[in-house]
């Protein structure tokens, strides 16, 4: 269970990252989305304790995010956004020095790095220099070291960022499989929708919504996209709007496209995705 209240960051060049933000996160596997710039990462650097909050509070599990911050630290796994290998380092190592640093017993420490590296496909390369592995590897890399570490709570900043579609689902495999809870930040809709029994989303630093995604895609029942020249939204040079079936069909055939509503389009309504005309 995580109890934010209030919660304020403010940089030292006066901008305000994240802003009186409250949520109670209490679900297997919570989602946040947003678009760059909106918040997430820097609430999930405090939740993980890389950073402290200008004002407000946090708890974790009933522990005081300021005042307990070492057992905090005890208990939760987090991958960094901008997170680095170690380029001589191999898979394994990686893995095996992240547990022991963790304080798990050498002989259960070996099973848990297998078991990840496993996990993930990438018992092959377990002992190759991690700076010749792809981009992609090295990312779960760092995935293998979060689920092999018996964390109450892991943070997972963009896990899959650069992963092709194969390496995509291996780790969505992964976290599902989890015997914690997890909190994920994504821009990949599709990801927040497979994984997420609870998505937020934020915009500029504050929460816009939260809920299960059938519960958060109620409000477009019996609606559609309508994509085209005109339209109450606009992205770039694109106009949307949410229509009837009956009423989009008058404009197909007319320059118009239309598709089933999805949590894209939770972004573009209440996320800072667009200009409503």
């Amino acid at each position: 269970m995580i109890e934010i209240r209030r919660l304020t960051k403010r940089y030292a060049d006066g901008t305000t990252a994240v802003s009186n933000l409250s949520l109670t996160l209490g679900k297997k596997i919570t989602g946040i989305l947003g678009r760059n710039g909106a918040g997430k990462t820097t609430t999930l650097r405090i939740l993980s304790t890389q950073m402290m909050p200008t004002s407000g509070t946090v708890r974790i599990n009933g522990l005081d995010l300021v005042k307990d911050v070492d057992r905090i630290r005890g208990i939760i796994a987090s991958i960094p956004q901008e997170a680095k290998v170690m380029g001589i380092a191999s898979p394994m190592e990686h893995v095996s020095m992240y547990l022991n640093a963790r304080g798990l017993e050498k002989d259960e420490i070996e099973g848990l790095a297998k078991g990840a590296l496993k996990e993930l496909n990438m018992w092959q390369v377990r002992d190759k220099p991690t700076a010749d592995l792809s981009g992609g590897m090295k990312r779960k890399v760092f995935v293998a070291m979060a689920i092999a570490s018996k964390a109450e709570i892991i943070f997972l900043d963009e896990p899959t960022t650069g992963l092709d579609p194969i390496s995509r689902l291996e780790v969505w495999s992964a976290i599902k499989k989890l015997d914690c809870d997890t909190v994920i930040t994504t821009h990949y809709m599709e990801e927040a929708k497979e994984l997420a029994d609870e998505v937020v989303l934020i915009d500029n630093g504050r929460c816009v919504a939260q809920g299960s995604v059938p519960e958060l895609l109620k409000s477009f029942n019996g609606k559609v996209r309508v994509e085209g020249p005109t339209g109450k939204y606009k992205v770039g040079g694109m106009r949307i709007s949410y229509l009837s079936a009956a009423e989009a069909r008058k404009f197909v055939g007319k320059g118009y496209y239309t598709r089933p509503a999805s949590l894209e389009d939770l972004l573009i309504v209440n996320g800072g995705g667009a200009i409503e005309d």
